[in-house]
């Protein structure tokens, strides 16, 4: 449930470092590069969640991720397991066997 005077609020968390991490990080304070080392977590977890994407996979049955992989391939002509796999939200292992049964029907080919 949405709280909006809980959700907006800001958090403290805290934070080990190693001691060689801690003084590059107060070395790039001291040079400008940012305000404290306070501000230097912020931004590194902005860039980390910014760069972090999770893929819920969908409970497909064999027979229908068959379907959409082959119909996949109609439309993009090229792709790797891991392009497919997170495309349609798939288990990469069943992925696989399921291209590689695809080729072995001659229903897709491996290019390259």
């Amino acid at each position: 449930m949405f709280d909006a005077k809980q959700d907006f609020k800001a958090k403290s968390v805290g934070v080990k470092l190693a001691p060689i991490e801690y003084r590059k990080i107060r070395r790039m304070v001291k040079e400008g590069a940012f305000l404290n080392v306070s501000d230097f977590i912020r931004e590194a977890i902005r860039e980390k969640l910014e760069g972090t994407e999770v893929i819920y996979l969908r409970d497909v049955d064999y027979e229908t991720a068959k379907k959409e992989i082959l119909e996949y391939y109609q439309h993009h002509k090229e792709a790797y397991y891991d392009e497919i796999a997170n495309d349609l939200r798939l288990d990469l292992e069943m992925t696989v066997k399921i291209v590689n049964e695809l080729v072995r029907e001659k229903k897709v080919e491996v290019v390259g």
